[in-house]
């Protein structure tokens, strides 16, 4: 288990990375997280995937893990009597970097998730991973008017750069948002 930072509590949830089985569960948990014009087609989450630098951290529900439910994932042992252990993907975070430039494509939680720090441990780990790899800069775009994303943002340290005029379908306006990263 993974404590979290924004609460006394304990997240019962795996950070790992990302690994090809996981594709449609991220592209189902993409699909519930946005509005369907601003959701990844599958086409683009994959082409994000496969950037060269591109990292994605996937959150596992330890609980569901360990108690039996959740999601199956097919298993070799199928067909024999053995079940496959019972996995469910609560959130994951995407990024990519090149030449000390980091980028924060998405980063998804699942509503049954949220308000309990996964987003923020998922932001923390792929800001660790990005520091490994002496990222120095990490940015992101994220809607104008959606004032839960921006609070979240500046609470972990991005500051508005700017404003990219019709970044996302119907005409809405992104901000463009950056944070330094310490490097040792």
């Amino acid at each position: 288990m993974i404590a979290s930072r924004a609460s006394n509590t304990t997240v019962p949830f795996t950070l790992r990375t990302y690994v090809p089985a996981d594709f449609e569960k991220l592209y189902e948990i993409d699909q519930a997280c946005y509005e369907p014009e601003i959701a990844y087609s599958r086409r683009e989450l994959r082409n994000y995937l496969r950037f060269p630098g591109a990292d994605c951290v996937v959150a596992e529900d330890a609980k569901d893990r360990s108690e039996g439910r959740g999601v199956s994932a097919p298993s070799r042992n199928e067909g024999r009597g053995i079940s496959a252990p019972k996995i469910k993907i609560g959130g994951f975070c995407m990024s990519a970097r090149r030449r000390g430039w980091g980028y924060i494509i998405t980063i998804d939680v699942l509503s049954e998730y949220r308000r309990q720090g996964l987003a923020s441990l998922l932001l923390d780990e792929v800001e660790r991973r990005l520091r490994e790899k002496k990222v120095r800069e990490v940015a992101l775009e994220t809607a104008v008017d959606n004032h839960a994303a921006i609070a979240f943002w500046k609470k972990h340290g991005y500051a508005v750069q700017g404003v990219r005029p019709d970044y996302y379908p119907g005409g809405r306006d992104a901000y463009s948002m950056a944070k330094p990263l310490a490097t040792e």
